[in-house]
């Protein structure tokens, strides 16, 4: 039977659930704008992940680790000696032809106004020897005496015979840092804090 009270409820049932549609993808689209905009955000201002490219850290990082690296804590207070943190290219390896967005890992060893040399394999700063369990093994060559600068960190790699730091490029620049490498979470079987 064509009786047109239901051809009316059906053609309104019909044009609802088109508008459903249309609502769900706009929906839809706007929670994943919304989503991408939030990752971006974080990923500018709060962490980022990272991969460990070379042995320059090791034993303390192993190529291939996953980091998390957080960019709060620098803006709370100021870097100190002993963190491993990420930064962008320093000035000197810009000049030798490094990319600029390339990412670096290293171990803050000295901190402005420190004074930090290398006698017989053993680093000192401010004349004090530093005990350092975290390393591959001790620094194969000496280093002479050197006062750091206002806003610049002295950095070194753990794996100390196969690191490019602070030994041959200079001191890193604090406008350098992106931040303090917090957390491992690859692979699962080293999962956890960074120290």
């Amino acid at each position: 039977m064509n009786d047109p009270e239901n051809k009316s409820i059906e053609e309104t049932s019909t044009s609802l659930n088109n508008l459903n549609k249309q609502g769900g993808w706009k929906e839809n689209l706007t929670l994943i704008g919304v989503a991408l905009i939030l990752a971006l955000l974080i990923r500018v201002f709060i962490a980022e992940p990272r991969l460990i490219p070379s042995a320059s850290m090791y034993p303390t990082l192993q190529i291939g680790d996953r980091l998390v690296v957080e960019k709060i804590s620098y803006r709370l207070h100021p870097p100190q000696a002993g963190d491993i943190v990420v930064f962008q290219t320093p000035p000197e390896l810009q000049q030798r032809g490094y990319d600029d967005n390339q990412a670096f890992i290293k171990r803050i060893i000295g901190l402005p106004g420190d004074i930090v040399g290398i006698v017989n394999g053993q680093v000192y700063v401010n004349g004090k020897q530093l005990q350092e369990n975290y390393i591959a093994e001790p620094a194969n060559q000496p280093f002479p005496p050197i006062k750091i600068p206002e806003n610049k960190f002295f950095v070194m790699g753990d794996n100390r015979n196969d690191s490019n730091d602070s030994r041959y490029w200079g001191f890193l620049p604090r406008k350098n840092l992106i931040g303090h490498a917090a957390f491992r979470f690859w692979p699962l079987n080293r999962l956890g804090l960074i120290g």
